[in-house]
């Protein structure tokens, strides 16, 4: 069934590539050089920046930093960046590429197609690059096809290291069936949210090895399953576990087969703690956790992929702002407990159905300055959130090194007005502050 479903929705998704690809056409090819001149850098491991400096980026790679680095051609582009910092690009690391762009009623219309779903995620990916945002990690969502087009400069957008659709058990937090949808067991039938790759539904090791194996044939670069209940979804109360033991290992089994990693949606300990017993390598959210499960991630290696979310946005309704309660105020509680037992952290916004939100995606790292200093942050949102974009190992989809200023490193850079050390702020505001974005050594914003 799945295997079918996969064929059928593929050859429909291309369609909707090859309808859009033309207008949305938007990237350059990388200048053979670009010399930053008089630039302070952030490297992105640092607590400080550095003198005044010079980066040279050549292709699509740092090619030389240091007060004597100079152009291989007369005719590089030289940016003078006197006052300004050099920094990586940003990276989210947890994203819905092709359902940040929709609200509830746009998804659930009947008119809705894959073709309009990629449309609309194209717009918002070069809005998202605009932000500063180079590389993202999707965790749920047919995100493949937009990926094939940012990577081939049809659309403009950010890296983006795909799981495909999330995996849920029926009655699990990517159940997103209408009430009046019966379980294809009975009615044979996918889903809505299924058709449109939203999630795919598994029960049983078998369906599970299925789904985790459909995903990475597809060019899953990790695999994303439901370990418990959520507030965005209807049937799941949070405190719920989701998937025995035996389905966990199998995804964490397909996965590890290929080398690569699962991730899970739990907010609680018990899901947490059976995560991490069937071999998963990240923890989406973790709001709930208590400090016994947070120091046996510490111990283990296991990283939170937290977010800082708002309690309520007007697109809520009532039923959900209220699930949402306790996580909102656990995030207050696990974010300093887990940088304390030295947890591994990294960062995403999880933005879902709420396009509104997507402007703010900047100021929502600013929301954890409660808890990290400005170098602090900075690390969060670069380095560390590459390097766990790097769990992915060969199933990485770009070769290189990102999230750094470093000689070798990929050419994803900011250049920022002002120190964002002395002034972390900086960073909400792309639009005044961010005079030249590059992503490949590609100048997307800013001098050409």
């Amino acid at each position: 069934m799945l295997t079918a479903f996969r064929r059928g929705a593929l050859a429909v998704l291309w369609s909707a590539v090859m309808a859009t690809a033309a207008p949305l056409a938007a990237q350059d090819a990388p200048a053979p050089e670009v010399i930053f001149a008089n630039v302070r850098v952030f490297d992105g491991t640092a607590d400080q920046l550095s003198g005044p400096t010079t980066v040279v980026v050549r292709g699509n790679t740092i090619a030389a930093i240091g007060p004597d680095a100079a152009p291989a051609s007369p005719d590089a582009t030289v940016i003078d960046g006197t006052g300004q910092t050099l920094m990586p690009g940003l990276i989210d690391n947890h994203v819905h590429m092709m359902f940040n762009s929709l609200s509830p009623a746009q998804m659930a219309a009947p008119d809705m197609s894959l073709e309009k779903i990629v449309q609309l995620s194209a717009e918002q990916s070069r809005a998202m690059l605009l932000r500063g945002f180079t590389a993202v990690r999707d965790v749920g969502g047919p995100s493949f096809m937009l990926k094939r087009l940012i990577d081939s400069g049809k659309v403009m957008g950010p890296r983006i290291w795909p799981s495909g659709p999330m995996i849920s058990q029926t009655s699990g937090h990517a159940d997103l069936r209408h009430p009046s949808e019966p379980s294809r067991r009975f009615s044979g039938k996918m889903s809505k949210a299924e058709e449109v790759w939203a999630s795919v539904i598994a029960d049983g090791r078998d369906e599970v090895l299925t789904a985790v194996r459909e995903n990475l044939r597809m060019g899953a670069s990790h695999i994303k399953i439901a370990a418990g209940g959520g507030t965005s979804s209807e049937y799941d109360p949070l405190d719920v576990t989701q998937y025995t033991l035996d389905e966990m290992k199998a995804a964490v089994d397909a996965a590890s087969d290929w080398n690569t990693y699962v991730t899970v949606h739990a907010y609680h300990p018990k899901s947490v703690r059976r995560a991490i017993e069937a071999g998963v390598k990240v923890i989406e959210h973790g709001n709930l956790l208590d400090e016994d499960t947070l120091r046996l991630m510490a111990e283990k290696g296991i990283w939170l992929s937290g977010q800082m979310l708002v309690e309520s946005t007007e697109a809520m309704d009532p039923k959900r702002r209220e699930k949402r309660k306790p996580v909102i105020e656990g995030q207050q509680i696990v974010w300093p407990m887990a940088k304390r037992l030295g947890v591994k952290l990294a960062w995403g916004t999880d933005f879902l159905f709420e396009p509104d939100l997507n402007a703010r995606q900047n100021a929502y790292i600013l929301r954890l300055k409660p808890f990290f200093t400005p170098a602090e942050l900075l690390k969060l949102v670069t380095s560390q959130n590459a390097e766990l974009l790097a769990l992915s190992g060969p199933r990485t989809p770009y070769e290189g090194r990102l999230g750094v200023v470093a000689e070798g490193a990929l050419a994803d850079l900011l250049l920022v007005r002002g120190d964002p050390l002395a002034d972390i702020d900086l960073i909400g505001d792309p639009a005044a502050n961010f005079t030249v974005i590059m992503k490949d050594g590609v100048i997307v914003k800013g001098a050409r």
